[in-house]
């Protein structure tokens, strides 16, 4: 039998006993994996094992797809009218908003993130609005009549496409589950979706939640387990017709490959970035030091948007330098739960240690190290907010994306300079731009080549705003109208009304 998953919250942000079942959810039903193995999941906090998860395999990838394909025939997809799968929606944001103090602490335990995050923030709440939108656009998908002639009718509908594989990360769990299956459903299509094997226990419960709300067995299966194993069957399974991926560039670029040599099903890829945050000589200063603050430290780093390259002006740049560094060695770092705590720790062993690597690797390519740089306390993988000066274009640390409290401050003399410096990367996913004057924010937001662009704030979301990145930052959005685009496919239908073969 699948582990029961059962905790005791006794902290000053959370009181309250969860316990729920933690096996792969099939049809309905919560299983063990085909090999009966499991995998523990860590605590990042303290590095101790939290529960054990049902370890799934290729073999309950095909039994969910079975699954999947069995629902969309006969209870799902066409069958199932936009306007009751709204309905649905609805019910599961309902049973979230009842559950809505235990999701959060789920999230702070699982993740690391702050509970203050997690509750009211990003996370519960913005998974709650993504939902209920989609929801509200369930029954409104329609198609076109289009003129020709009058002998002919013709038109096109906007039809589920089937089997949609879906593969979560680690940093924002409930919300990138709520992002996949909402445009999902909303549209007609089953789900076979992967959560990241370190935070899988909120895709877990919202298992609950859905049977709960009602969804018919096989609408939603969650096949917990590796990339290598369950990530690689989804992507390359012949009967799943769609994949939505959200993590790094890398394992997207294996999830385009293997996609190719399947089925050549359609993919959708919202990847990394090295965002570009300019705060330009006429910028409010202690706004724009705020902002930098929140979009680069924000979830320890651990944000695919982060504003981890920080462009300042040279006529504001000591100052600006001056009040980040203070407002930056003021963070809380510490446990997710304390009511003061803004930066938790990182999500894993392997995180906190890429992430040391490279600071080192900026240390040793001669970039000075303003502040942080360091391990904070003994236990648990927490990292000081840290503040690279004097890099180069060249180096890793310029170039890559770290996914950590790592951030670099470049000073920039002028628009052309700055627009040439921000665009010198292979990502384009987010920007921000801080200036009082609305025609240069507009005209470099404008140039910068970037799928979202924010002017003197960062990393401000909504569900009916398109979401995703230019280059190598992603293929195609999340969110808003645009994302059913991705869950459709479009049949055009030719009537003869009175048109004679010569």
């Amino acid at each position: 039998m699948p582990n029961i998953f059962t905790h005791e919250f006794n902290t000053p942000t959370y009181k309250g006993k969860v316990s729920f079942n933690t096996g792969l959810f099939i049809n309905g039903e919560f299983v063990d994996g085909s090999d009966g193995t499991t995998i523990d999941v860590i605590n990042p906090t303290d590095g101790k094992v939290i529960t054990s998860i049902s370890e799934g395999t290729p073999k309950d990838v095909d039994l969910a797809v079975d699954a999947a394909e069995k629902a969309f025939e006969t209870t799902w997809g066409l069958n199932y009218p936009g306007n009751k799968r709204g309905i649905l929606l609805n019910k599961l944001a309902s049973l979230m908003e009842e559950h809505i103090d235990e999701l959060g602490a789920l999230e702070a335990l699982d993740n690391g993130a702050r509970l203050s995050t997690s509750r009211v923030g990003a996370d519960v709440i913005g998974a709650i609005d993504c939902i209920r939108y989609f929801a509200g656009l369930a029954d409104k998908i329609s198609g076109r009549v289009i003129e020709t002639t009058e002998e002919r009718f013709t038109y096109t509908r906007h039809e589920p496409i089937g089997v949609i594989g879906q593969i979560i990360p680690w940093n924002f769990p409930l919300v990138m589950f709520a992002w996949k299956i909402a445009p999902a459903f909303a549209t007609g299509n089953t789900v076979v979706l992967k959560p990241s094997e370190f935070t899988p226990l909120t895709a877990i419960r919202m298992c609950h939640l859905a049977k709960e709300a009602g969804f018919p067995p096989g609408v939603l299966n969650v096949v917990t387990g590796y990339g290598n194993t369950v990530g690689s069957a989804i992507s390359s399974h012949m009967r799943i017709l769609k994949v939505a991926f959200t993590g790094s560039t890398v394992v997207g670029r294996k999830i385009m490959e293997a996609a190719a040599k399947s089925n050549l099903k359609n993919v959708t890829l919202e990847l990394g970035g090295k965002s570009p945050n300019i705060i330009f000589n006429d910028a409010n200063l202690e706004e724009a030091v705020n902002w930098s603050m929140f979009g680069v430290f924000f979830n320890q780093g651990q944000c695919c948007i982060a504003g981890s390259r920080i462009f300042v002006q040279e006529g504001i740049y000591d100052e600006f330098l001056k009040r980040f560094t203070e407002k930056s060695r003021s963070i809380k770092i510490g446990d997710p739960f304390a009511p003061d705590t803004f930066q938790g720790p990182q999500i894993s062993k392997i995180q906190y240690d890429r992430i040391m690597g490279y600071i080192d690797s900026g240390k040793k390519d001669g970039a000075k190290i303003h502040i942080g740089g360091e391990r904070h306390g003994s236990e648990g993988y927490f990292i000081q907010p840290t503040i690279f000066l004097d890099t180069k274009p060249d180096m890793r640390i310029v170039k890559e994306e770290i996914f950590g409290p790592v951030s670099i401050v470049i000073k920039f003399k002028d628009e052309e300079d700055v627009v040439r410096q921000a665009n010198d990367t292979v990502y384009g996913l987010a920007a921000a731009v801080f200036t009082k004057d609305v025609n240069r924010a507009i005209t470099t937001a404008h140039k910068l080549k970037a799928g979202s662009v924010w002017v003197n704030c960062y990393s401000i979301m909504s569900p009916n705003v398109p979401f995703g990145g230019f280059k190598q930052s992603g293929v195609g959005r999340e969110m808003g109208e645009y994302a059913l685009n991705h869950y459709t496919e479009v049949k055009a239908v030719h009537v003869n009304l009175g048109m004679k073969m010569m």
